[in-house]
C-alpha cells in the first residue's frame, strides 16, 4: 500500500510523456515562428557557428552534465510560479506561457533549452546584446537568445510579447486562454495554423488554466494602462532606433558631457522643437552616449 501512490505518479508522467510526445514531434516539423532573421543580424559562416556554439556548450559544461530530464509533471511544477509571476504583471494567462515553454522547449529537454537556457525559441534581433546560439530554423544558422538560467527566458518572453502587433492581446482577460491562443496566431506569432489548437490542447489535457487568475475591473484597466504605455514606449524606440541606423554618420552628434538639448541645438542651427522632431522624442532628457540625429 506504500508503495501505491508513487507507482501512480510514475505512470501517469510516462503516459504524459507518450501522449505530449506526439505533439513536440509536430512543432519540430511544423511550428515555425513568423520572428525571421531581422535587419541587423549579420550572416555567419558555418565555421562561426560551430565555434560559437562550442563556447557555449563549455560555459555551460557542468550544467549540463548534471541535467536532468523533465517530465511533463516535474516541468509544471518547476515554471508555474514565474509563469504565474508574469500574468500578474503583464496579463498573459500563466496557461498559455507553460504552455508554449511545453511546445517549444519539448518540456524542457530540447537543445536550445538545455544549452541556451531558452524555452520558448525566441531568436535574435537587431537590439539583442547577449549571447547567442546558432542553429538551423528557417534559415541556416539561424541566430537564438541564450541566457543564464531559464526564468530569464521566460521574463524576456513577456517582453518580446509587448510589441504593436500583440497589443490587443493585452485587452483581453489574463484567464482568456482561448482568446490569447487564438490571437498570437492571428498576430503571425505561428505559421502553423493548427497552432491554437495545439496550444489550448496542452493546456486542457494538463488542466494548465487551474494556475490562470480573474482579474476585477479596476485592476484590469490599470493593467491594461500599464502595459499599453510600455508597448507604446517600445515602438517609440524602435522608430528612433530606425531612424539612427538608416541615417548618415555625418548627420549624427554623439551627447558629451555638459551637453543640453539647447546648446545641442544652437550648434546645428536648429530649435529645441526641431531637434526633439527629428529624434521623435517627447521629453528634453538626454544621456552622456545618446546618439541624436542634427539634419534631415
Amino acid at each position: 500500500m506504500t508503495n501505491a501512490k508513487p507507482r501512480a505518479i510514475a505512470c501517469w508522467q510516462i503516459i504524459g510523456c507518450f501522449l505530449i510526445a506526439p505533439i513536440f514531434l509536430m512543432s519540430c516539423s511544423a511550428h515555425r515562428r513568423a520572428v525571421s532573421k531581422a535587419p541587423g543580424i549579420r550572416l555567419i559562416s558555418n565555421n562561426e557557428a560551430s565555434r560559437n556554439n562550442d563556447i557555449i556548450k563549455k560555459e555551460r559544461k557542468d550544467a549540463i552534465a548534471a541535467f536532468v530530464p523533465y517530465t511533463v509533471a516535474s516541468y509544471i511544477d518547476r515554471f508555474k510560479t514565474i509563469a504565474i509571476k508574469e500574468m500578474n504583471l503583464y496579463g498573459i494567462p500563466a496557461s498559455i506561457t507553460l504552455a508554449q515553454g511545453l511546445f517549444e522547449s519539448g518540456f524542457g529537454n530540447g537543445d536550445l533549452a538545455k544549452i541556451a537556457n531558452n524555452h520558448f525559441g525566441i531568436k535574435c534581433t537587431s537590439d539583442w546584446k547577449g549571447r547567442s546560439y546558432y542553429r538551423d530554423d528557417d534559415q541556416v544558422n539561424d541566430c537564438f537568445r541564450v541566457y543564464d538560467n531559464p526564468e530569464d527566458s521566460y521574463r524576456d518572453h513577456s517582453e518580446f510579447l509587448k510589441r504593436k502587433r500583440y497589443a490587443p492581446l493585452f485587452e483581453l482577460d489574463k484567464n482568456d486562454y482561448k482568446g490569447w491562443a487564438y490571437g498570437l496566431k492571428q498576430a503571425g506569432y505561428a505559421t502553423n495554423p493548427k497552432y491554437p489548437d495545439l496550444l489550448i490542447g496542452i493546456i486542457e489535457k494538463y488542466h494548465l488554466d487551474q494556475y490562470d487568475r480573474p482579474e476585477g475591473q479596476i485592476q484590469k484597466i490599470k493593467r491594461e494602462d500599464r502595459v499599453l504605455a510600455q508597448i507604446n514606449q517600445n515602438i517609440g524606440k524602435a522608430v528612433k532606433d530606425s531612424l539612427i541606423q538608416s541615417t548618415p554618420s555625418a548627420k549624427l552628434y554623439t551627447i558629451k558631457t555638459g551637453d543640453t538639448l539647447y546648446n545641442v541645438s544652437r550648434r546645428f542651427g536648429l530649435t529645441v522643437d526641431e531637434l526633439k522632431a527629428l529624434n521623435n522624442m517627447s521629453d528634453n532628457i538626454i544621456k552622456v552616449g545618446q546618439t541624436l540625429i542634427i539634419a534631415k
